[in-house]
């Protein structure tokens, strides 16, 4: 069953950051991952908006994590990890329906 990320976190070091992007696109084709999302002035409905809002497709909750635990997604991790604060990752299922 196909899985979305959702990444939410603030942005400290934009410079940094910017490294992020490129290493987590080379990585995304490998597990079948389609990025959906990527904001960084999403609009606030309720609540508070972080700086970076992503969301991701991947095919199944395991493919989703294989990229997360990839030795090459590791310095993306460490990059990601010492540019931001206040995040949140999630896994959340996709919904199946049947019938009309």
């Amino acid at each position: 069953m196909a899985v979305y990320y959702i990444g939410a976190y603030d942005i400290n070091n934009f410079e940094e950051f910017k490294r992020y992007g490129p290493i987590v696109a080379a990585l995304l084709p490998r597990y079948g991952g389609e990025l959906l999302a990527s904001d960084t002035a999403a609009y606030v409905v309720e609540g508070r908006a972080r700086t970076m809002n992503a969301i991701i497709r991947f095919p199944s909750k395991q493919a989703a994590l294989g990229l997360y635990d990839d030795p090459a997604y590791q310095e993306a991790k460490r990059i990601r990890q010492g540019s931001t604060s206040n995040g949140t990752m999630v896994l959340v299922q996709e919904i199946v329906r049947r019938g009309p």
